[in-house]
C-alpha cells in the first residue's frame, strides 16, 4: 500500500487505531497531495483502481472540489479527459466487454455511498456543460444501457441526483440554480425527453421479472420527473396499462405495486386545467381498476394505494371547484356531472382502505375528506347517495379514533406506555373529531342516525371491547356539545334525546375501565339537562356517581374526576335532588371523613376530590332544607374536621417548627380546602339573616382555621390555602368577618414573599369591593405597610429588557405590581381615596403617585396602563377643585402640589407625549380602551383646572412636540366645548396630524 492509500486511510479512522496526532499528519499530507498539478489525473486513476473505499471516496470528493471551484479554468482538453473517466466509471468501466483486459474495481463490488458520489459528479458535468459543452450527455448515457443493470442502476442514480441537486423545488435554490434547471429542463424536452421516457419503459418490461427492485427503482425515479415533462408521453397506452398490472397484481409483482401507486399519484396530480384533468382522469379510469382489488393488503402498500385513491378524489374534487367557478354553462354542467360519476366510482375503495388499513390515515387523507365535507356544505341538501358516503365517512372515523386493544390494561392501570398512548390519542383525535364535527353540521340527521345506531350495537353486546365502547360513548359526548335545552325537553321526541335516554337505561360493558367510567360521567353531565326534565333517570345516574362506578371507584383519578362532576351535576339538579339528599350523604359519609387520608393524589385529584365538599354544600345550603336538618347535617361535618384541626395544632411535634411536619400540614391543607368548598353552598343572607345558627357555624370554624398561621408562620402552602379559605368566608359571613380581620391581616403581612403579597392583595381587593368604606379604618392601619412591602419588593429602576429577561421571578414581581394597581384602582373607586391622605399614608404619596404616573405612560401591558389612567381621573374628581371658592369647602390643601403635577407632569406626559408616539396604536382594542380613558383625564383636568391647563399646553407641553400654532389653537378649543364623545374622535384626529410633525422634528422630550 503506498503512502497516499495510507494517509487517507488514516485520516477516515474512525476505531482508535491510530493517534491523533497520526491522523492529523495524515489530513496534512492529504491537503498537500491536492495542491499536486497531476491531482486530477491520480484521482480518477485511483477512483479506477483502488480497492479502498475510504481512498475511492476521497478522490471523487477531491475531484468534485475542483470541478466546483476551477472547472472553467482547466484547458478543454483536461475537462473532456474528466468527462470521459467519468463516463466510463459509469459504464462500469467497460468490464461487460470480455475482450477488454482492465485492472478497474467493478461498480458492482463498490459501496452505494461510492456509486452515489460517482452520479452527483456526474450531475455537476451536467449542471456546468449540457447543452452547450455536452449535448449528447443523456444520449451518451442511455447508449450504455444495454450494458446490464450495473449500468441501469447508475443511470437510475444519476436521474435522482438530477433531480435532487439541480431540478426538484423542494429544496431551496439560488437564481443561479434555478435558471440552470430551467435551462437543462427545455433542453431534455427539445432533444431526448422522449428518449429518456422510452428507455424507462423498455427497462421496466425488461427487468420486472428477472430484477423486480430494478424495475420498482426505474419507477420510483420517474414519478419525481411527471411533474415537468409531456404528460402524453407516461399517461398512454404503452405505460398506463402496464402500471395497473402491476397496480393489481399480488402475486406476480408485489415489490413493483407500492411504485406504480406512486407514479400513478404523480401522474393524476400533474398541474392542468379542470378539463383536461378530468379527461385525464377518465382516460385512467383509476377507480374502476383500485375497486378490483378491495381487499386486505400488504400495510406499507394500502397506506400508498389509499394516498392514490385520495389522491384521484382530491384532484376530481378540485376540478369540480374550478368549474363552479365558471357557472353553469353547457359545458361546465356536463363536467361537474362527470364529477359526480367519478367521484362515485372512486370514493368505496378509498373508505375501504381508509378503514380497513393498518396505518394512520396521511394529513392529505384528512385534507380530502374534510374537503369533500365542505363541498356538500357548500352545495345543495344532500342527495341519497351523499348520505350513505357520509355514513361511510363516519364509519372511517370511528375505526380509526379506536384505541388499540393491546394497550387496554396499560391505559386502565396508566404506566408509562399507556400514558404515552393516551397522549398520543388525545392529540390524533382532535384532527379526527374535528371531521366528524364538519358533518356534524353538514348532516345532523346522518351523524345522530350513526351514532345511535354504533351506541346500540355495542353497548347492548355485553362483551364488546374496551376500545369499541369508548370510542362510541366519546362519539355521543362529542355529539352533545352544541344541544340546546329545547331539545332534551320531554316534549321534543327528537332522536338525540331518545339516544340519551336510551343510553342512561343501559348497562355499560367494561364499565369499571378508568377511561370508560371517567367518560361515562363526563357525557352524563353533558346530558344533565336531560335528567333535569326526566328526573326519573335520576336514581340510576346517582348510583353510577355513588357507587364503586364513580366517587368510590378504586382509581383515584376516577374518584376525584367523578367528585368535580358530580358537583356540576348538583348546581343544575339541586332542587330534584332534596329527596335523596341523606342517600347522598350516606353514601359519601366514608369519604367525607376520609379527607385527610393519605392517598397517592396528583395535586389535580386532591383539589377535584375537594369538590365532593362543594356538591354536599350546594345540597344543604338550600333554603328548601328545614334549618333543623340543614344545622344537624353541617355540624356533622364541621364539627369532626374543625377537631381534626385543633387535635393537629396541639401535637408535640408541630410546636417550634414554624413549617411544620409533612403530614400534619398537607392534612390541614385537605381541611382547609374542604371548608372553603363547603361553604361555596351558603350564601351570604342564609348564614347572617334567615339562619344564624349557620353562621355561627361558620364563624366557629373561622376561628379555628385562623389559629394554623401563627403555629406555622412559614408555610407558604398553608398560608396560601387559609387565604383562600378568607375568600369563601367573605362571601358567605359577609360583615361577620370584619372582626377576625385585623389579627389575621396582621400574621398575612408577616414575612412576606411576592406571592404571599400578591394573594394578600387580592383578599383586601375583595374585603374592598365588597365591605366599601367599611374598610376605612383597616386600610388606614395597613395600606402604608403594604405600599412599604412593595416598594421594597419591586426594582428602583424598573424592570429590564430583551431577549430572557422574562423569567419567572420577574413574572411574579409584574403580577404583584398589576395586583398592587388593582388595589389602588379599588380604594378609589370604592371612595378610599383619603386613606392616601392619612398621617400615615401621605408620607408614601409622592412615590405612590410616581410610579402611577410612570406605568400610566411606560408599562408594556396596556391594560395596566388603562387601570393607572383610571386611576388618576378618580383622583382628579376626588383632590381636585374647579374654583377657589371651592378650595375653602375641600381637602385641597391635603394634597400641596398635586394640582400642579397634573397640568405639568400629567396632562403632558400620559395625555399628549406618550399619545403621539407612533407605538401608541390605535388599531388595537385594548389601546382604543386606554386612549377612551386619556380623553376623559383631559376633559376632567380642563373643569378642574381650567384656563391654567390650556395655558400650559399652549405655552409649554404643544410647542414642545412641534405642533403648529393654529393646530394647537383648535385642540385647546375642542377640549374647552366638547364632551368626552365629542371629544374623542377630535382628539385621535389632533394626534394623527401632529405624528407627521413628530417624524420630521424628532420627539422634543426623548432628545
Amino acid at each position: 500500500m503506498e503512502d497516499f492509500e495510507k494517509a487517507v486511510l488514516f485520516s477516515f479512522d474512525q476505531s482508535g487505531a491510530v493517534s491523533d496526532e497520526l491522523k492529523a499528519q495524515a489530513a496534512a499530507y492529504c491537503e498537500q497531495v491536492k495542491q499536486a498539478p497531476n491531482i486530477i489525473e491520480a484521482c480518477l486513476e485511483k477512483i479506477r483502481i483502488s480497492q479502498y473505499a475510504e481512498v475511492q471516496f476521497w478522490c471523487l470528493k477531491t475531484l468534485e472540489e475542483v470541478m466546483q471551484q476551477r472547472y472553467k479554468t482547466l484547458d478543454s482538453q483536461k475537462r473532456l479527459f474528466i468527462r470521459s473517466s467519468l463516463m466510463l466509471a459509469f459504464c462500469n468501466f467497460n468490464l461487460d466487454d470480455a475482450s477488454i483486459t482492465d485492472s478497474a474495481i467493478p461498480l458492482s463490488s463498490r459501496p452505494v455511498f461510492i456509486r452515489n458520489k460517482l452520479a452527483q459528479l456526474i450531475v455537476i458535468l451536467i449542471y456546468l456543460e449540457y447543452p452547450a459543452e455536452w449535448p449528447s450527455a443523456f444520449l451518451d448515457m442511455l447508449g450504455s444501457l444495454s450494458k446490464g443493470p450495473v449500468v441501469v442502476d447508475m443511470f437510475i442514480r444519476v436521474l435522482n441526483a438530477l433531480d435532487e441537486e439541480v431540478i426538484s423545488f423542494d429544496f431551496p435554490r439560488t437564481e443561479e440554480e434555478a435558471a440552470a434547471a430551467t435551462r437543462i429542463k427545455d433542453a431534455m424536452r427539445q432533444q431526448c425527453i422522449s428518449q429518456v421516457v422510452a428507455a424507462w419503459y423498455n427497462l421496466i418490461v425488461m427487468y420486472k421479472g428477472q430484477s423486480p427492485q430494478l424495475a420498482a427503482q426505474v419507477l420510483e425515479m420517474m414519478q419525481k420527473y411527471v411533474a415537468w415533462i409531456d404528460i402524453g408521453l407516461v399517461a398512454n397506452d404503452s405505460f398506463v396499462p402496464l402500471l395497473f398490472e402491476f397496480l393489481v397484481s399480488s402475486h406476480e409483482y408485489p415489490q413493483l405495486r407500492g411504485a406504480a401507486a406512486e407514479c400513478l399519484l404523480a401522474i393524476v396530480s400533474k398541474r392542468m386545467d379542470a378539463p383536461s384533468k378530468l379527461a385525464l382522469l377518465q382516460q385512467l379510469q383509476a377507480g374502476k381498476a383500485c375497486s378490483t382489488i378491495m381487499e386486505e393488503q400488504e400495510p406499507e402498500f394500502a397506506l400508498k394505494l389509499t394516498a392514490l385513491l385520495t389522491g384521484i378524489a382530491t384532484e376530481v374534487l378540485e376540478c369540480s371547484k374550478r368549474i363552479e367557478v365558471n357557472g353553469a354553462c353547457e359545458q361546465s354542467l356536463a363536467l361537474a356531472e362527470l364529477v359526480t360519476v367519478m367521484l362515485d366510482e372512486v370514493l368505496p375503495p378509498v373508505f375501504y382502505f381508509m378503514q380497513n388499513g393498518d396505518e394512520d390515515m396521511s394529513t392529505t387523507t384528512f385534507q380530502f375528506l374534510n374537503s369533500y365535507v365542505t363541498r356538500m356544505k357548500n352545495s345543495k341538501p344532500i342527495n341519497g347517495k351523499q348520505a350513505t358516503h357520509l355514513g361511510q365517512i363516519l364509519a372511517v372515523v370511528f375505526t380509526r379514533m379506536r384505541y388499540d386493544p393491546s394497550y387496554k390494561d396499560s391505559i386502565d392501570e396508566p404506566d408509562k406506555s399507556g400514558l404515552e398512548e393516551e397522549e398520543r390519542m388525545a392529540e390524533y383525535r382532535k384532527e379526527i373529531m374535528g371531521l366528524f364535527r364538519s358533518i356534524n353540521r353538514v348532516a345532523p340527521e346522518v351523524t345522530k342516525t350513526f351514532v345511535e345506531s354504533t351506541l346500540a350495537r355495542i353497548l347492548q353486546d355485553s362483551s364488546a371491547e374496551f376500545e369499541d365502547v369508548e370510542a362510541a360513548i366519546v362519539l355521543l359526548r362529542v355529539l352533545g356539545e352544541g344541544v340546546t335545552e329545547e331539545s332534551m325537553k320531554p316534549e321534543n321526541r327528537g332522536p338525540l334525546r331518545e339516544m340519551v335516554g336510551a343510553f342512561l337505561s343501559m348497562s355499560i360493558p367494561c364499565h369499571s375501565h378508568r377511561l370508560i367510567a371517567i367518560l361515562y360521567l363526563e357525557t352524563v353531565t353533558r346530558y344533565v339537562k336531560f335528567v333535569q326534565y326526566h328526573p326519573e333517570y335520576i336514581p340510576r345516574v346517582l348510583s353510577a356517581f355513588l357507587d364503586a362506578r364513580g366517587m368510590h371507584h378504586p382509581n383515584p383519578q376516577v374518584s376525584s374526576r367523578a367528585s368535580y362532576l358530580f358537583m356540576r351535576f348538583v348546581k343544575v339538579l339541586r332542587i330534584q335532588l332534596v329527596p335523596y339528599l341523606e342517600n347522598i350523604l350516606q353514601s359519601l359519609e366514608d369519604l367525607l371523613s376520609s379527607v385527610t387520608l393519605p392517598k397517592p393524589l396528583l395535586k389535580k385529584d386532591a383539589d377535584e376530590r375537594s369538590y365532593m365538599f362543594e356538591a354536599v354544600g350546594l345540597l344543604i345550603g338550600m333554603e328548601d332544607l328545614a334549618v333543623e336538618k340543614q344545622a344537624t347535617f353541617l355540624s356533622a361535618l364541621l364539627v369532626p374536621l374543625c377537631g381534626q384541626v385543633e387535635a393537629m395544632l396541639s401535637r408535640d411535634e408541630v410546636k417550634g417548627d414554624p413549617i411544620g411536619p409533612t403530614p400534619i400540614t398537607m392534612a390541614l391543607q385537605q381541611i382547609i380546602m374542604a371548608i372553603s368548598y363547603l361553604g361555596k353552598g351558603f350564601g351570604e343572607h342564609l348564614a347572617t339573616n334567615g339562619r344564624p345558627v349557620i353562621g355561627n357555624m361558620f364563624k366557629q370554624t373561622l376561628d379555628v382555621v385562623l389559629r394554623v398561621i401563627p403555629v406555622f408562620p412559614q408555610n407558604k402552602v398553608l398560608r396560601s390555602k387559609v387565604t383562600s379559605f378568607l375568600h369563601q368566608m367573605v362571601e358567605t359571613l359577609g360583615g361577620a368577618v370584619l372582626p377576625a380581620l385585623p389579627t389575621i391581616i396582621q400574621q398575612l403581612l408577616t414575612d412576606c414573599e411576592p406571592k404571599d403579597l400578591v394573594e394578600f392583595i387580592q383578599l383586601i381587593n375583595q374585603l374592598i369591593n365588597k365591605f366599601k368604606v367599611g374598610m376605612m379604618d383597616i386600610l388606614q392601619e395597613i395600606f402604608p405597610v403594604i405600599v412599604g412591602r412593595v416598594f421594597a419588593i419591586l426594582p428602583q429602576d424598573g424592570f429590564s429588557e430583551g431577549p430572557g429577561s422574562l423569567t419567572e421571578e420577574v413574572r411574579e414581581l409584574l403580577d404583584l405590581q398589576r395586583n398592587y394597581f388593582l388595589l389602588i384602582h379599588a380604594m378609589t373607586t370604592q371612595e378610599l381615596s383619603p386613606v392616601m391622605l392619612s398621617q400615615k399614608s401621605s408620607p408614601l404619596l409622592q412615590n405612590i403617585i410616581g410610579l402611577l404616573l410612570d406605568a400610566s405612560c411606560n408599562h408594556k401591558d396596556v391594560l395596566v396602563r388603562k387601570i393607572c389612567v383610571q386611576v388618576f381621573n378618580k383622583l382628579i374628581a376626588d383632590w381636585c377643585v374647579a374654583s377657589p371658592e371651592e378650595e375653602k369647602l375641600t381637602s385641597y390643601f391635603q394634597v400641596p402640589g398635586f394640582r400642579q403635577f397634573l397640568v405639568e407632569r400629567f396632562a403632558a406626559e400620559c395625555c399628549i407625549y406618550k399619545v403621539s408616539e407612533p407605538s401608541f396604536n390605535f388599531r388595537d382594542a385594548n389601546t382604543v380602551a386606554l386612549f377612551g380613558e386619556i380623553v376623559t383625564a383631559q376633559k376632567l383636568l380642563y373643569e378642574k383646572c381650567g384656563n391654567d391647563l390650556l395655558m400650559h399646553l399652549a405655552t409649554k407641553v404643544l410647542p414642545a412636540v412641534h405642533c403648529p400654532p393654529n393646530l394647537a389653537e383648535q385642540f385647546c378649543l375642542h377640549i374647552q366645548r366638547s364632551d368626552v364623545k365629542e371629544l374623542k374622535p377630535l382628539y385621535k384626529s389632533f394626534i394623527e396630524k401632529l405624528r407627521p410633525q413628530q417624524q420630521q422634528n424628532g420627539h422634543a422630550w426623548s432628545r
